[in-house]
Parts: structure tokens; C-alpha cells; sequence
């Protein structure tokens, strides 16, 4: 490719990238800021980005609405709080006046501020579940049939006896109606014994397979452990049909595809945390730049359903409860309803130094992978 070129790749990817995590930053503090707004709480900024303002205006009820010239994340700023992370100006609470207090999120009861912070989160998986359940209704879900047209020789299906022509009909009492459903229990079970139901010859029978933890590549020049059975679906273009669902059945579906996606992701942290996995599969901003960038390759529809995706994990991510996430803020928050009192503002400040000091290791960490996965694709070729 020329120079050029790789210029011209590298500026749509960036842009590409920006558009999808602005719009999900949006929605996030969208809600934050809605909420806040039906609890009377006076909102000083509305801000995308961070640092020094390039674009912005006020409304009718004093918000400053801001577009910063660093756009990795977002803040809604009250008029009470110090800064963007929300903490209480406790000088500013004492000498408020009576009016002033009406419009204090810090003086609101505390199942108001524990709405307007959850509400963020909450706003990110409404917009993954409106964005799924469009895709379904409109496009479908490609499906075929779990049948098992060759078996890897060694393999976990070949050691407790599957045999080409197999059809899965359950895994662990749970009813497999696709090979997509298959492979999603299968991945998640990496050196878990899982009881199969299989069908053949006009007889069912059941089987305990193990799924072997395997390396693969992710697609995206990376590699992701999960577990494998050893089958292949040798499938033409015939055998597979999209199925489209209803308005109803569409929000179903995606309900579940959210919750499979949140399972997954606290499992692998779970595997991290007991020494199971390791952390290599963290993204930073240049992996998902480059996620994003690749997708778009596809045309529009991965893209819309990498903005769902995303926003799960922004979604999910500000619910862990580290500070100043806005899950370490409902810690807070259950600390206070616990023990009928705030924690003092001496306590909550070192718990926001650390909180700050975990999420920029968890910064180098993943911006560390991102490097190492650059550098072996550069080697590689």
C-alpha cells in the first residue's frame, strides 16, 4: 500500500472510531444528565472529551454544552461538584442557601444520586438492546443446523466418541437449536465437563466432552483462548437461512444476547483474577481503534453492531466498583445506606487516588497489548 494510501486507512479509521465511541459516550452521559434533570439537579456542564473547550453552547437552563479537543470519554459536571468524576465541594454545600440546595445533586436523598449515576450505565444497555433488536427485525440471525459434519481427529469430540453426521440436540439440560448455540456454550467452557445430547441414527444418547482451552486468532490480529470440541459444520450456502423476529421477540433476543455478553465478560475477568487467563486480551483505545477500523471494511451493518457491542462494554465497565467510575460511586453510596452516614471526604478521596491509579494501570496494560499486537503484526510480515 502506498504512503497515501496507509495515510488515507489510518484518518478513516481514526474517524471511524471517534464517531462510534462519541456516539456511545453520549448516550452514556445522555442518561446521566436525563435522570439528573427529573431528580431538579442543576447541571453546569454537559461535556464530550476532555481538556480545552473547541466547540460549544449554553441552553435555557445554564448548561454548558461542551465538545473538548481530547474525545476518549465524557462528563456531566453539577453545579456543586468539583470536577468532572463528581466530587462533593463540601466548602460549597456549607454555604449554600436554601435554593441553591434544591439544585445540589450532593443534597439529594440517596436513592436520587444513586439513580442519576446508575442511569449511565443503564442508558448504554438500552442502546445496545434498541440497536440489537433492530438488526433482528430487520435483518435476522443466520442460523444452521448443530449437526456435526467432520470431527477433528484427537480432538475433545473425538475422544468421547462423536462421530460425523451427529446432531447436538442439548448441552447440559440446555436445548441447542443452531450450531451458533453450540459454539457460544462450547467457547465459554474452556476444561469444563459438559453432559451432550446427541442424536443418531433415529437414537439420542448423551456424552461427556470436555472442551479443550485452544488459541485462536480474534479476527483483529490478536488471539483469544476459548474452548473447543474438535467438529466442524462443512456448511453450503443452502443450509443456512436468517431468521427474523417480531418487536417483541427482537427485544427478547437481544435482552439475552446482552446477558451472554456480560456473562462472558465477567467470566473471563473471574478466569483473570484465579490465574486462568491472562490479560493479554485487553483492548485499549489503539485496539479498538483498529477493531473499528477493520469492521468498517464490511460495510455499515458491523458497524452498528460493534457500536452495541461497545457500548455493553462502556456499560459494563463504569458499573465495576472502582472510584471514580460510576460503579465506585454506588459503592459510596451503599457504604452511606449501610451505615446512615457518608464516608467522610478524607476516605473518599484516597479511594478515588486509588480508584484513579488502578484505571491508569489498567490504561498502560491494555495500551501495552495493543503495542505488542502491533509489533508481531509488523514482524509477522
Amino acid at each position: 500500500m502506498s504512503l497515501f494510501g496507509t495515510m488515507a486507512s489510518t484518518l478513516w479509521t481514526v474517524g471511524a472510531f471517534l464517531v462510534v465511541l462519541s456516539i456511545v459516550v453520549f448516550i452514556h452521559e445522555l442518561g446521566h444528565f436525563l435522570v439528573a434533570r427529573w431528580c431538579r439537579v442543576k447541571v453546569s456542564e454537559f461535556s464530550i472529551g476532555f481538556g480545552r473547550e473547541i466547540a460549544g453552547f449554553n441552553d435555557r437552563y445554564g448548561t454548558r454544552w461542551r465538545i473538548n479537543w481530547l474525545p476518549l470519554g465524557g462528563y456531566v459536571k453539577f453545579f456543586d461538584d468539583l470536577d468532572g468524576a463528581s466530587i462533593p465541594d463540601a466548602k460549597a454545600l456549607e454555604r449554600m442557601t436554601p435554593e441553591e440546595r434544591e439544585g445540589s445533586f450532593h443534597a439529594k436523598p440517596l436513592w436520587q444520586k444513586a439513580a442519576v449515576i446508575v442511569a449511565g450505565p443503564m442508558a448504554n444497555f438500552l442502546l445496545a438492546i434498541a440497536v440489537l433488536a433492530g438488526i433482528f427485525m430487520t435483518v435476522g440471525i443466520a442460523i444452521t443446523l448443530p449437526k456435526v459434519d467432520e470431527v477433528v481427529a484427537g480432538g475433545a469430540a473425538d475422544r468421547a466418541g462423536l462421530r460425523s453426521g451427529d446432531l447436538i440436540t442439548a448441552i447440559d439440560g440446555v436445548k441447542i437449536e443452531t450450531f451458533t448455540d453450540l459454539q457460544r456454550i462450547v467457547s465459554g467452557s474452556p476444561d469444563i465437563p459438559l453432559k451432550v445430547d446427541v442424536s443418531r441414527g433415529g437414537q439420542t444418547f448423551t456424552v461427556t466432552v470436555t472442551p479443550q482451552r485452544t488459541e485462536t486468532p480474534d479476527g483483529f490480529g490478536g488471539k483469544m483462548r476459548v474452548g473447543m470440541l474438535g467438529v466442524k459444520r462443512n456448511t453450503s450456502a443452502v443450509e443456512w437461512s436468517y431468521k427474523k423476529f417480531g418487536p417483541i421477540d427482537a427485544v427478547g433476543e437481544a435482552v439475552n444476547e446482552c446477558i451472554f455478553f456480560v456473562s462472558r465478560n465477567l467470566s473471563y475477568l473471574r478466569d483473570v483474577i484465579f490465574g486462568k487467563e491472562k490479560v493479554d486480551q485487553l483492548r485499549g483505545p489503539i485496539g479498538i481503534a483498529e477493531v473499528v477500523g477493520k469492521t468498517t471494511e464490511h460495510g455499515l451493518l458491523p458497524i452498528i453492531h460493534l457500536l452495541a457491542i461497545l457500548s455493553l462494554s462502556i456499560g459494563l465497565f463504569n458499573l465495576f466498583p472502582i472510584p471514580p467510575l460510576d460503579g465506585g460511586h454506588l459503592m459510596f453510596y451503599a457504604y452511606e445506606a449501610i451505615r446512615g452516614r457518608p464516608m467522610n471526604n478524607a476516605a473518599q478521596g484516597v479511594g478515588f487516588r486509588i480508584g484513579l491509579v488502578m484505571i491508569l494501570m489498567l490504561a498502560v496494560v491494555a495500551t501495552w497489548n495493543d503495542a505488542l499486537r502491533i509489533i508481531g503484526r509488523l514482524i509477522g510480515s
